[in-house]
């Protein structure tokens, strides 16, 4: 058996498909995005499972991760977590609400301003968000295992690129 052959997807044979039965569209767009989209399915599953190993749900590590990479003393207003996680203001406060009856983080007045309200992460909240980080960059080494560190730069160079594409607009 060909190399070809063996190292055939999913994706190739859904463009095959494509081709016979609408040999007037030009589907090549698809090899990337339906790869895209599929590797997405299958990343976001190991990452649940690394989330999940440490009780957190995908939403619970984005916001405490969020706070954790601002650095001692781990706060952000609720605006600024809202901006960076792209939610609404109803949807930040219930997180913050389930985050706070975990003992994860805490409502804190600002130092600045003592009307304004600061979420800061507890010790439990960096010890869990730290534990989940080691597994999910563990769960995330092995799935690129297949690629070698040039082509996981290459890589990480054109999904750049084409992220910024939708950023950019």
């Amino acid at each position: 058996m060909s190399d070809s052959a063996v190292s055939r997807d999913e994706v190739d044979r859904i463009i095959e498909s494509w081709r016979e039965q609408r040999p007037d569209l030009d589907v090549s767009p698809m090899q990337i995005f339906s790869r895209i989209s599929r590797l997405s399915r299958h990343f976001d599953l190991a990452r649940r499972a690394a989330f999940s190993a440490h009780d957190l749900e995908p939403w619970a590590f984005d916001v405490l991760s969020s706070l954790r990479r601002t650095g001692d003393p781990y706060c952000l207003t609720p605006g600024a977590l809202m901006s960076e996680l792209l939610v609404s203001s109803g949807t930040m406060t219930n997180r913050i609400d389930r985050l706070e009856q975990q003992k994860l983080v805490q409502r804190v007045p600002s130092v600045d301003d003592r009307r304004t309200v600061q979420v800061r992460l507890t010790e439990l909240g960096i010890q869990r968000v730290d534990e989940t980080l080691v597994e999910l960059v563990r769960s995330e080494r092995r799935l690129a295992e297949s690629l070698s560190e040039d082509e996981r730069q290459q890589l990480a160079g054109m999904l750049r690129r084409l992220n910024l594409a939708f950023e950019n607009h």
